[in-house]
């Protein structure tokens, strides 16, 4: 089945990349084209990312229901008594780190709160929950690692309104990322845009619109604007590079990175199911496009073959392996071309100018 975008037929999501690079212990980080490269292990990172992807599936077949199961068993192990967590496990089933709060903290947060809230598995979502509540009690001084946990608390917020660790989490995640300048040419809370950019401007949205607080969202709103504003070219997303930018410095085009068009994808969804506002859409479908070929490079960002995504857009073509993190990134953005994984409006749709 394919949904038509613009001139394009958009493929439904494959989950069967994302199986061949799934053993019975967990996700594999890194392949060569489409071949696993097992000496490099398992990331937690990658695997909450993983549930994230299989959680939004409304009526998951075995294939991927099994994924979500081994993706939760991955992420309850790698989790410490305290709330912190593991992120790498080498191939012969060993951590080579100790439990912290970096980055990988904050997806398995993303992860367990969008199983909790979404899982059409029961069983999924009672341990998703257990082990999100232990993990939520915690702070990182990390500001993105802060921000993927505020996504999974917002999702768990999506599905109950009254719980007061989810809602702790979510504001005091806004409360890191802060709150946009007053100057048009750079009103981003940060000096620097660095990797997942439009995740802070969702998590200000998230804030804004769950918590009630209607500055906040508005000042979200005006961050993702701009994001949106400065990473379209000729109507096509040219995402940040993956040095990064800052004000006055030349903008590199080159290595671009799926995990930002994914990023951008999910907050523009979240932008258009919170102010009801067609733009949005039209940003997500374009987040579409630039997997399909409409991106500067002009060349596909997936394999139809084997439904892997590539792992970045590089000045001579695309990097083909099809690595976790890519994939995962080609998969989540194919799954806001269908409504029904669109998150429920959150207390209603709310006209917002910015």
């Amino acid at each position: 089945m394919t949904v038509p975008i613009a001139s394009k037929a958009v493929p439904a999501p494959s989950f069967a990349h994302l199986a061949r690079l799934t053993d019975d212990t967990g996700l594999f980080e890194h392949a060569r084209h489409a071949i696993p490269r097992r000496q490099h292990g398992y990331c937690t990172d990658d695997v909450a990312r993983g549930l994230v992807v299989t959680s939004r599936e409304a009526d998951p077949s075995d294939t991927v229901l099994r994924l979500a199961e081994c993706y939760l068993a991955f992420l309850t192990h790698a989790q410490d008594g305290s709330g912190a967590f593991h992120n790498r496990l080498s191939h012969d089933r060993r951590w080579t780190d100790e439990p912290g709060l970096g980055d990988w903290w904050g997806r398995a947060l993303w992860g367990l709160g969008t199983a909790a809230a979404r899982s059409p598995a029961p069983w999924i979502r009672v341990e998703a929950l257990t082990a999100f509540t232990v993990a939520a009690s915690r702070r990182s001084t990390a500001l993105r690692a802060m921000t993927f946990a505020g996504l999974g608390a917002a999702e768990v917020l999506r599905g109950d309104p009254d719980n007061t660790v989810a809602g702790a989490l979510l504001s005091d995640a806004a409360d890191a990322v802060g709150m946009p300048g007053d100057s048009p040419d750079w009103p981003w809370p940060q000096p620097r845009l660095t990797y997942a950019n439009a995740a802070l401007a969702e998590v200000v949205v998230a804030a804004g619109s769950l918590r009630g607080d209607e500055r906040r969202l508005v000042a979200g709103l005006r961050m993702l604007t701009w994001l949106r504003d400065i990473q379209l070219t000729e109507g096509r997303l040219s995402v940040i590079a993956v040095g990064g930018w800052q004000p006055a410095a030349p903008r590199a085009r080159h290595d671009q990175q799926p995990i930002e068009v994914a990023a951008f994808a999910d907050a523009c969804a979240t932008a258009a199911s919170v102010t009801g506002q067609p733009d949005w859409d039209t940003n997500v479908r374009q987040a579409v496009a630039w997997f399909l070929g409409e991106n500067d490079g002009g060349t596909a960002m997936w394999d139809p073959t084997t439904g892997g995504g590539y792992d970045g857009l590089t000045p001579h073509g695309p990097n083909l392996n099809q690595g976790a993190e890519s994939t995962l990134a080609f998969i989540s953005t194919l799954q806001h071309a269908r409504s029904p994984n669109r998150p429920a409006a959150m207390r209603g749709r709310v006209p917002v100018s910015v």
